[in-house]
Protein backbone atom coordinates (compact mmCIF):
# COMPACT_ATOMS: atom_id res chain seq x y z
CA UNK A 1 0.00 0.00 0.00
CA UNK A 2 1.40 3.38 -0.46
CA UNK A 3 1.63 5.83 2.20
CA UNK A 4 2.14 9.47 2.48
CA UNK A 5 5.08 11.35 0.87
CA UNK A 6 8.39 11.35 3.10
CA UNK A 7 8.38 13.55 6.17
CA UNK A 8 12.23 14.45 6.14
CA UNK A 9 12.41 17.66 6.26
CA UNK A 10 8.65 18.31 7.80
CA UNK A 11 9.04 20.04 11.09
CA UNK A 12 8.83 17.82 14.09
CA UNK A 13 5.80 19.04 16.51
CA UNK A 14 5.19 17.74 20.04
CA UNK A 15 1.89 16.03 20.13
CA UNK A 16 1.05 18.24 23.38
CA UNK A 17 1.81 21.10 21.62
CA UNK A 18 -0.09 20.84 19.11
CA UNK A 19 -3.16 19.49 20.53
CA UNK A 20 -3.24 22.91 22.49
CA UNK A 21 -3.01 24.93 19.65
CA UNK A 22 -5.56 23.77 17.84
CA UNK A 23 -7.33 23.76 21.33
CA UNK A 24 -7.42 27.27 20.79
CA UNK A 25 -8.03 28.15 17.73
CA UNK A 26 -11.33 26.18 17.87
CA UNK A 27 -11.90 27.95 21.60
CA UNK A 28 -11.57 30.98 19.66
CA UNK A 29 -13.94 29.58 17.10
CA UNK A 30 -16.97 29.97 19.85
CA UNK A 31 -16.64 26.14 21.15
CA UNK A 32 -16.63 24.93 24.67
CA UNK A 33 -13.38 24.38 26.34
CA UNK A 34 -14.12 20.22 25.85
CA UNK A 35 -15.89 20.21 22.62
CA UNK A 36 -12.81 22.59 21.32
CA UNK A 37 -10.44 20.10 22.87
CA UNK A 38 -12.17 16.98 21.49
CA UNK A 39 -12.26 18.14 18.19
CA UNK A 40 -8.52 18.82 18.16
CA UNK A 41 -7.73 15.79 19.96
CA UNK A 42 -9.86 13.37 16.68
CA UNK A 43 -7.25 15.47 14.37
CA UNK A 44 -4.13 15.27 16.94
CA UNK A 45 -4.67 11.63 17.00
CA UNK A 46 -5.16 11.15 13.02
CA UNK A 47 -1.56 12.63 12.55
CA UNK A 48 -0.27 10.73 15.71
CA UNK A 49 -1.18 7.75 13.76
CA UNK A 50 0.17 8.83 10.58
CA UNK A 51 -3.34 9.41 8.56
CA UNK A 52 -2.28 12.87 7.88
CA UNK A 53 -5.45 13.18 5.80
CA UNK A 54 -7.40 14.01 8.73
CA UNK A 55 -5.14 15.54 11.28
CA UNK A 56 -4.75 19.19 11.12
CA UNK A 57 -3.99 19.89 7.96
CA UNK A 58 -8.03 20.59 8.11
CA UNK A 59 -8.03 23.12 11.00
CA UNK A 60 -8.54 26.16 8.61
CA UNK A 61 -11.44 24.37 6.75
CA UNK A 62 -13.17 23.41 10.01
CA UNK A 63 -12.52 26.82 10.98
CA UNK A 64 -14.15 28.09 7.99
CA UNK A 65 -17.21 26.31 8.38
CA UNK A 66 -17.55 27.42 12.03
CA UNK A 67 -17.11 31.18 11.53
CA UNK A 68 -18.47 31.25 7.79
CA UNK A 69 -20.63 28.04 6.39
CA UNK A 70 -23.45 27.99 8.77
CA UNK A 71 -21.79 25.48 11.53
CA UNK A 72 -23.22 25.89 14.57
CA UNK A 73 -19.96 26.01 17.30
CA UNK A 74 -22.25 25.73 20.11
CA UNK A 75 -24.44 22.88 18.49
CA UNK A 76 -25.63 20.14 21.43
CA UNK A 77 -26.39 16.87 19.96
CA UNK A 78 -29.41 14.62 21.20
CA UNK A 79 -30.88 11.34 21.05
CA UNK A 80 -34.17 12.20 19.25
CA UNK A 81 -35.17 8.76 19.07
CA UNK A 82 -34.91 5.65 21.56
CA UNK A 83 -36.08 2.14 20.40
CA UNK A 84 -33.83 0.28 23.38
CA UNK A 85 -30.89 -0.95 21.57
CA UNK A 86 -31.63 1.44 18.60
CA UNK A 87 -31.27 5.04 18.60
CA UNK A 88 -31.51 8.28 16.73
CA UNK A 89 -29.24 11.06 17.49
CA UNK A 90 -29.56 14.78 16.30
CA UNK A 91 -26.18 16.51 15.88
CA UNK A 92 -28.15 20.23 16.15
CA UNK A 93 -25.60 21.03 13.56
CA UNK A 94 -22.53 20.96 16.00
CA UNK A 95 -19.12 20.05 13.86
CA UNK A 96 -19.07 16.18 13.17
CA UNK A 97 -17.05 15.04 15.99
CA UNK A 98 -19.22 16.47 18.78
CA UNK A 99 -22.22 14.31 17.43
CA UNK A 100 -20.59 11.41 16.59
CA UNK A 101 -18.21 11.34 20.26
CA UNK A 102 -21.83 11.65 22.02
CA UNK A 103 -23.45 8.95 19.81
CA UNK A 104 -20.87 6.12 20.31
CA UNK A 105 -20.82 7.08 24.18
CA UNK A 106 -24.31 6.53 23.85
CA UNK A 107 -24.43 3.42 22.09
CA UNK A 108 -21.75 1.98 24.08
CA UNK A 109 -23.65 2.98 27.13
CA UNK A 110 -26.60 1.23 26.17
CA UNK A 111 -24.45 -2.19 24.78
CA UNK A 112 -23.83 -2.60 28.42
CA UNK A 113 -27.49 -3.82 28.67
CA UNK A 114 -28.78 -4.45 25.51
CA UNK A 115 -25.76 -6.42 23.69
CA UNK A 116 -25.57 -4.29 21.09
CA UNK A 117 -26.77 -1.00 20.26
CA UNK A 118 -26.53 1.54 17.49
CA UNK A 119 -26.85 4.96 16.97
CA UNK A 120 -27.98 6.98 13.55
CA UNK A 121 -26.95 10.38 13.37
CA UNK A 122 -28.42 13.36 11.72
CA UNK A 123 -28.25 16.98 11.49
CA UNK A 124 -23.93 16.59 11.45
CA UNK A 125 -21.35 17.93 9.42
CA UNK A 126 -17.66 15.84 8.62
CA UNK A 127 -16.33 14.41 11.48
CA UNK A 128 -12.86 13.12 10.91
CA UNK A 129 -11.42 9.89 10.32
CA UNK A 130 -13.71 6.52 12.29
CA UNK A 131 -11.74 5.02 13.55
CA UNK A 132 -11.48 7.75 16.61
CA UNK A 133 -14.94 6.36 16.78
CA UNK A 134 -14.42 2.65 16.35
CA UNK A 135 -11.28 2.54 18.90
CA UNK A 136 -13.76 4.27 21.95
CA UNK A 137 -15.81 0.83 21.58
CA UNK A 138 -12.24 -1.02 21.24
CA UNK A 139 -10.98 0.78 24.74
CA UNK A 140 -14.65 -0.50 26.83
CA UNK A 141 -13.53 -3.88 25.62
CA UNK A 142 -16.22 -3.90 22.55
CA UNK A 143 -16.40 -4.39 18.89
CA UNK A 144 -16.87 -0.82 17.23
CA UNK A 145 -17.92 0.13 13.69
CA UNK A 146 -18.02 3.23 12.43
CA UNK A 147 -19.41 4.64 9.15
CA UNK A 148 -20.30 8.05 7.35
CA UNK A 149 -21.57 9.66 4.36
CA UNK A 150 -19.20 11.54 2.51
CA UNK A 151 -19.39 14.28 -0.56
CA UNK A 152 -19.90 12.50 -3.53
CA UNK A 153 -16.53 11.98 -5.49
CA UNK A 154 -16.80 9.22 -7.62
CA UNK A 155 -19.18 7.86 -10.23
CA UNK A 156 -21.11 4.55 -10.95
CA UNK A 157 -19.06 2.34 -12.09
CA UNK A 158 -18.95 3.15 -15.81
CA UNK A 159 -20.42 6.79 -15.12
CA UNK A 160 -18.68 10.12 -14.66
CA UNK A 161 -20.74 11.88 -12.81
CA UNK A 162 -19.72 12.54 -8.82
CA UNK A 163 -23.04 10.84 -7.34
CA UNK A 164 -21.51 8.27 -4.53
CA UNK A 165 -19.02 9.26 -1.80
CA UNK A 166 -16.47 7.14 -0.85
CA UNK A 167 -18.39 6.55 2.57
CA UNK A 168 -15.52 5.57 4.81
CA UNK A 169 -15.65 2.21 7.42
CA UNK A 170 -13.69 1.68 10.48
CA UNK A 171 -13.99 -0.92 12.89
CA UNK A 172 -12.19 -1.56 15.97
CA UNK A 173 -11.84 -5.04 17.50
CA UNK A 174 -10.29 -4.78 21.00
CA UNK A 175 -7.09 -7.86 21.95
CA UNK A 176 -5.66 -9.03 24.96
CA UNK A 177 -2.07 -8.52 24.72
CA UNK A 178 -1.61 -7.28 21.02
CA UNK A 179 -3.04 -3.84 20.40
CA UNK A 180 -6.52 -3.85 18.98
CA UNK A 181 -7.30 -4.38 15.24
CA UNK A 182 -8.36 -1.46 13.57
CA UNK A 183 -9.13 -1.16 10.21
CA UNK A 184 -9.97 2.50 8.96
CA UNK A 185 -10.71 2.97 5.12
CA UNK A 186 -12.49 4.45 2.52
CA UNK A 187 -13.75 2.74 -0.45
CA UNK A 188 -11.64 4.65 -3.25
CA UNK A 189 -8.33 3.92 -3.96
CA UNK A 190 -7.10 6.96 -1.54
CA UNK A 191 -8.91 9.45 0.40
CA UNK A 192 -9.67 13.00 -0.89
CA UNK A 193 -7.34 14.47 1.95
CA UNK A 194 -4.56 11.99 1.31
CA UNK A 195 -4.48 13.45 -2.38
CA UNK A 196 -4.28 16.56 -0.87
CA UNK A 197 -1.28 15.89 1.18
CA UNK A 198 0.46 14.56 -2.64
CA UNK A 199 -0.96 18.28 -4.15
CA UNK A 200 0.45 20.30 -0.77
CA UNK A 201 4.19 18.33 -2.22
CA UNK A 202 3.98 18.51 -5.51
CA UNK A 203 4.28 14.96 -6.19
CA UNK A 204 2.48 12.09 -8.36
CA UNK A 205 0.52 10.04 -6.76
CA UNK A 206 -0.50 6.34 -8.17
CA UNK A 207 -2.69 5.61 -11.46
CA UNK A 208 -4.78 3.23 -8.92
CA UNK A 209 -5.93 6.12 -6.84
CA UNK A 210 -8.15 8.87 -9.34
CA UNK A 211 -9.54 9.56 -12.52
CA UNK A 212 -9.39 13.01 -14.42
CA UNK A 213 -12.22 15.09 -15.15
CA UNK A 214 -12.42 12.68 -18.34
CA UNK A 215 -12.42 9.65 -16.48
CA UNK A 216 -9.05 8.45 -17.57
CA UNK A 217 -6.14 7.31 -14.42
CA UNK A 218 -4.14 10.40 -13.78
CA UNK A 219 -0.72 10.69 -11.40
CA UNK A 220 -1.19 14.61 -11.80
CA UNK A 221 -2.30 15.03 -8.02
CA UNK A 222 -4.22 18.58 -8.80
CA UNK A 223 -6.07 16.84 -11.99
CA UNK A 224 -7.29 14.00 -9.46
CA UNK A 225 -8.43 16.57 -7.32
CA UNK A 226 -10.51 18.35 -10.25
CA UNK A 227 -11.52 14.54 -11.29
CA UNK A 228 -13.33 11.57 -9.81
CA UNK A 229 -11.66 9.19 -7.12
CA UNK A 230 -11.28 5.27 -8.34
CA UNK A 231 -13.29 3.18 -6.23
CA UNK A 232 -11.11 0.02 -4.77
CA UNK A 233 -11.64 -3.29 -6.56
CA UNK A 234 -13.47 -1.60 -9.37
CA UNK A 235 -17.58 -2.46 -9.51
CA UNK A 236 -17.31 -3.95 -5.88
CA UNK A 237 -15.72 -0.70 -4.20
CA UNK A 238 -18.70 1.24 -5.71
CA UNK A 239 -21.22 -1.14 -4.18
CA UNK A 240 -19.62 -1.05 -0.61
CA UNK A 241 -19.64 2.90 -1.34
CA UNK A 242 -23.42 2.67 -1.89
CA UNK A 243 -24.38 0.45 0.74
CA UNK A 244 -22.55 2.12 3.70
CA UNK A 245 -23.56 5.26 2.45
CA UNK A 246 -27.37 3.97 2.59
CA UNK A 247 -26.86 2.91 5.70
CA UNK A 248 -25.08 6.62 7.31
CA UNK A 249 -27.88 8.11 5.89
CA UNK A 250 -31.64 6.56 5.66
CA UNK A 251 -31.45 4.90 9.20
CA UNK A 252 -31.07 8.72 10.73
CA UNK A 253 -32.84 10.80 7.68
CA UNK A 254 -30.07 12.39 6.66
CA UNK A 255 -29.28 13.47 3.39
CA UNK A 256 -27.57 11.29 1.23
CA UNK A 257 -25.30 11.59 -2.18
CA UNK A 258 -25.63 14.71 -4.05
CA UNK A 259 -28.28 16.19 -1.03
CA UNK A 260 -25.49 16.68 0.88
CA UNK A 261 -23.84 19.61 -1.65
CA UNK A 262 -20.53 18.78 -4.07
CA UNK A 263 -17.50 19.56 -3.99
CA UNK A 264 -17.42 22.93 -5.99
CA UNK A 265 -19.90 24.99 -3.87
CA UNK A 266 -19.26 22.57 -0.43
CA UNK A 267 -20.97 20.69 1.65
CA UNK A 268 -24.75 22.17 2.76
CA UNK A 269 -24.00 22.41 7.00
CA UNK A 270 -25.91 20.11 9.70
CA UNK A 271 -26.91 17.52 6.21
CA UNK A 272 -24.66 14.57 6.92
CA UNK A 273 -25.29 11.29 8.83
CA UNK A 274 -23.24 8.77 10.43
CA UNK A 275 -24.09 5.23 12.02
CA UNK A 276 -22.07 3.89 15.12
CA UNK A 277 -22.34 0.29 16.69
CA UNK A 278 -21.30 -1.25 19.62
CA UNK A 279 -20.98 -4.75 20.18
CA UNK A 280 -20.41 -5.57 23.57
CA UNK A 281 -18.51 -9.05 23.55
CA UNK A 282 -19.60 -10.33 27.02
CA UNK A 283 -22.84 -10.63 26.01
CA UNK A 284 -21.53 -12.91 23.06
CA UNK A 285 -18.83 -15.35 24.62
CA UNK A 286 -16.15 -14.63 27.39
CA UNK A 287 -14.84 -11.62 26.82
CA UNK A 288 -11.00 -12.81 28.13
CA UNK A 289 -11.17 -15.87 26.04
CA UNK A 290 -12.22 -13.71 22.79
CA UNK A 291 -9.51 -11.24 23.06
CA UNK A 292 -6.83 -13.63 23.51
CA UNK A 293 -8.45 -15.62 20.38
CA UNK A 294 -7.74 -11.93 18.65
CA UNK A 295 -4.27 -12.09 19.66
CA UNK A 296 -3.86 -15.15 18.30
CA UNK A 297 -5.19 -14.33 14.96
CA UNK A 298 -2.53 -11.70 15.02
CA UNK A 299 0.25 -13.67 15.81
CA UNK A 300 -0.76 -15.97 12.90
CA UNK A 301 -0.12 -13.30 10.87
CA UNK A 302 2.56 -12.33 11.89
CA UNK A 303 4.40 -16.34 12.01
CA UNK A 304 2.98 -16.51 8.09
CA UNK A 305 5.17 -16.33 5.16
CA UNK A 306 6.41 -13.35 3.76
CA UNK A 307 6.83 -13.03 -0.34
CA UNK A 308 9.83 -11.77 -1.32
CA UNK A 309 10.81 -8.59 -0.07
CA UNK A 310 8.77 -8.47 2.50
CA UNK A 311 10.29 -7.68 6.15
CA UNK A 312 7.31 -8.12 8.63
CA UNK A 313 3.29 -8.70 7.80
CA UNK A 314 1.37 -6.31 9.84
CA UNK A 315 -2.23 -6.76 10.91
CA UNK A 316 -5.15 -4.25 10.61
CA UNK A 317 -3.88 -1.37 13.11
CA UNK A 318 -0.51 -2.41 13.73
CA UNK A 319 1.46 0.36 11.18
CA UNK A 320 -0.69 3.12 12.79
CA UNK A 321 0.11 1.87 16.42
CA UNK A 322 3.34 1.88 15.62
CA UNK A 323 3.62 5.11 13.98
CA UNK A 324 1.69 6.79 17.10
CA UNK A 325 4.59 4.98 19.01
CA UNK A 326 6.92 6.95 16.97
CA UNK A 327 5.61 9.86 16.73
CA UNK A 328 4.74 10.29 20.46
CA UNK A 329 8.29 10.01 21.25
CA UNK A 330 9.89 12.16 18.06
CA UNK A 331 6.93 14.36 17.29
CA UNK A 332 4.42 14.79 14.83
CA UNK A 333 6.02 15.71 11.20
CA UNK A 334 3.77 19.07 9.73
CA UNK A 335 5.07 20.18 5.82
CA UNK A 336 5.17 23.78 5.66
CA UNK A 337 2.17 24.13 4.17
CA UNK A 338 -0.08 22.89 6.99
CA UNK A 339 2.59 25.05 9.73
CA UNK A 340 1.93 28.26 7.69
CA UNK A 341 -1.97 27.48 7.43
CA UNK A 342 -2.26 27.07 11.01
CA UNK A 343 -0.41 30.57 11.69
CA UNK A 344 -2.26 32.21 9.05
CA UNK A 345 -5.16 30.49 10.91
CA UNK A 346 -4.27 31.18 14.15
CA UNK A 347 -3.36 34.76 13.65
CA UNK A 348 -6.43 36.11 12.38
CA UNK A 349 -8.58 34.53 15.40
CA UNK A 350 -5.77 36.24 17.91
CA UNK A 351 -4.40 32.76 19.24
CA UNK A 352 -0.35 33.32 20.34
CA UNK A 353 1.45 32.68 17.50
CA UNK A 354 1.84 28.96 16.38
CA UNK A 355 5.34 28.06 15.77
CA UNK A 356 6.28 29.84 19.44
CA UNK A 357 4.30 27.42 21.05
CA UNK A 358 5.41 24.45 18.89
CA UNK A 359 8.63 24.90 19.50
CA UNK A 360 8.20 22.68 22.98
CA UNK A 361 7.85 19.47 23.29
Amino acid sequence: MTGYPSAEGDQRVGPGSLLAVVAAVFAACGMAEDDAGLLADSLVQADLRGVHSHGVLRVPEYVKKLRHDGVDPCGRPAVVRDAGAALVVDGRNSIGQIGSAFAMRAAIERARTTGVAAAAVRGSNHCGAMAYYALMAAEAGMIGLATTNALPTMAAWGGLDKIIGINPLGVAIPAHAEAPMVFDGAFSGSAHGKIRVFAQKGLPIPDSWAFDASGSPTTDAAAALDGLLQPVGGFKGIGLALVFGLLSSLLSDAAYGTELGNMVDGPRPGLDGHLFVAFNVAAFTDADRFRRRVDAAIREIHASRRAPGVTRIYAPGELEAETERAYRAAGIPLNAETIRDLEQTAGELGVASVLDRLAGR
